[in-house]
């Protein structure tokens, strides 16, 4: 009964909702998204020229289609980046043990960086394996207990610890919790005064292969220049790099791993020991979000807001041409990102033209981020310095890497349950015909990984709208393996726009998408939390 009488409440309420105004159409959906990811935006890459480009039409379209400035007279909101690249064929990291000296090669077995803004550092410093390197006092889990780690190297695994019997919801049980985010690590790293961080790579603990670790490490990295700096030293080893290398040490992986398990873990030094010099080019950068704004209609309610937001940057150019160089593109150096997420920008310019036609109670911002790709960086300068007052923000709801494959019975409302737009989300869902579609464990931190959780993280309730997976088609094997080829472009030169996708499932999302925020334009109350964040 306490589940049935807030979705009874929300089928009300949507059951007196203002017409929908025009549907959103499919062509300038499709129009937004060929542009977005053609070579000319050149990946849209943070920090590039590309970028320059992308804000550019951004804000002209905003401007075209009528929306104001969400401040002042500009639809842009500046965001200061500290750009940090390695300068690969000077910098070099050894490991000396066991009477021998390895020099991995980089790319192929370690990618590494620096967290701080230092053109040159040298390390000579003590390797010590430190489980999952997770510090989280409110789950009784220590990892760094007994050890100062101030001038160590800390070798580290993916993820954290896996529920047992006795515990089944540890950290949050079958999903990651952000403790397990590599992000989190590395801070958590420079935290306790570590001098370096390396992360063990499996594909089954980073939900992704080797070249998108290395496609993400083999170009200029950011970090918020007002933010806090990372670890002198951060990078990712392979699992068969790090074998090696714990042998060399004294120890066996695979022993380590099993102690990792358990909550008596304490940190293992290895005899073994990382020299190098590691040369960056550091620079300050500005970048910019794209804000919108359709002001609301009603005179007690249209100081608040719906926030509709996707990331605008992906990879970029890079520097050599791909490992794998898809067909026809021999020496394509140019990550397009048309999944993602021009996907999630052609979305949003495609709904703000429908909101023009006819305003809700609500404000509406339609906010393209910028260095999602980064860290959340945009997101999270926005939630830092808001363009709208965040205790008049009702909601935000995200779009990122939308389906290009066909129209679904269902829709993804990962992670709804977290607050009462889940509720309204599945009586939308029902109301359209539509499932919703079956959650499944979160192993790889999909609710940490997009730009809603910036808006959690300040306080305001958000939701990712995902695709859905119970396709319409005649073919359905044809349908699945379409979907599960996009594994294989992620991250990749060959996330590129194709003219004969069937961009219907597009449009669904993005019109469900806009449905829900309408609902929530339009309530007489706002969206509520009703889980921990």
């Amino acid at each position: 009964m306490r589940v049935l009488l807030p979705f009874l409440a929300a089928t009300s309420l949507i059951a007196q909702m203002p017409a929908r105004p025009t549907p959103v159409q499919e062509a300038p959906l499709r129009a937004h998204l060929a542009f977005l990811a053609d070579d000319l935006l050149e990946g849209r890459g943070t920090g590039q020229r590309g970028a320059e480009l992308t804000v550019r039409y951004l804000e002209t379209q905003l401007q075209a289609l009528g929306l104001k400035p969400a401040k002042g007279a500009s639809y842009r909101q500046p965001v200061s980046l500290l750009g940090l690249n390695t300068q690969v064929g000077r910098s070099t990291v050894s490991f000396l043990g066991g009477g021998a000296c390895a020099t991995p090669t980089f790319g192929a077995e370690i990618v590494f960086g620096s967290g701080v803004a230092l053109a040159e550092q040298i390390f000579d410093a003590p390797v010590l394996f430190v489980g999952f390197g997770i510090d989280a006092p409110e789950y009784r889990w220590n990892d760094y207990k007994g050890q100062d780690v101030h001038g160590k190297v800390l070798l580290m695994l993916v993820n954290e610890p896996v529920p047992t019997p006795e515990e089944p919801g540890l950290f949050e049980g079958p999903n990651l919790s952000a403790y397990g985010r590599w992000t989190t690590k590395f801070e958590m790293a420079a935290r306790h005064g570590a001098a370096g961080v390396l992360l063990i790579h499996t594909t089954a603990s980073a939900s992704y292969g080797w070249p998108v670790v290395r496609n993400g490490w083999d170009a200029e990295r950011f970090q918020l220049a007002k933010g806090p700096q990372g670890a002198p030293l951060e990078g990712w080893v392979t699992e068969d790099l790090a074998k090696a290398l714990v042998k060399r040490g004294g120890q066996d992986l695979d022993t380590l791993r099993a102690a990792a398990q358990r909550r008596d873990f304490r940190p293992v030094p290895l005899d073994l020991t990382l020299k190098g010099t590691l040369h960056s080019t550091v620079r300050t950068v500005e970048q910019f979000n794209v804000a919108g704004v359709v002001p609301g209609c009603d005179p007690s309610l249209k100081d608040e807001l719906v926030v509709y937001t996707a990331h605008w940057d992906h990879l970029g150019r890079g520097a050599t041409p791909a490992v794998e160089p898809h067909p026809g593109h021999a020496t394509d150096t140019i990550y397009n990102g048309a999944v993602d997420n021009a996907s999630g920008c052609a979305a949003l310019l495609a709904m703000a033209q429908v909101a023009m036609l006819a305003p809700a109670r609500r404000s509406q911002m339609f906010l393209f981020v910028c260095a999602e790709e980064q860290g959340l960086l945009g997101s999270k300068a926005y939630a830092a310095d808001p363009l709208w007052p965040l205790a008049q923000t009702a909601a935000d709801l995200n779009l990122d890497s939308l389906n290009f494959v066909a129209p679904t019975r269902d829709i993804g409302l990962p992670f709804g349950e977290r607050s009462t737009l889940g509720v309204l989300g599945a009586a939308l869902a029902k109301a359209s015909g539509l499932s919703v579609a079956t959650a499944h464990p979160d192993t790889a931190g999909g609710y940490f990984r997009s730009d809603h959780y910036s808006f959690v993280q300040a306080g305001v309730p958000a939701l990712s709208v995902g695709g859905g997976r119970d396709y319409l088609g005649d073919d359905l094997p044809a349908l699945k393996a379409k979907a599960a080829a996009y594994g294989q472009r992620y991250h990749q030169v060959t996330d590129e726009y194709d003219p004969t996708w069937d961009l219907r499932g597009m449009v669904q999302q993005t019109q469900f998408t806009f449905d829900l925020g309408q609902i929530i334009a339009n309530a007489p109350t706002r969206p509520t939390f009703k889980t921990s964040r």
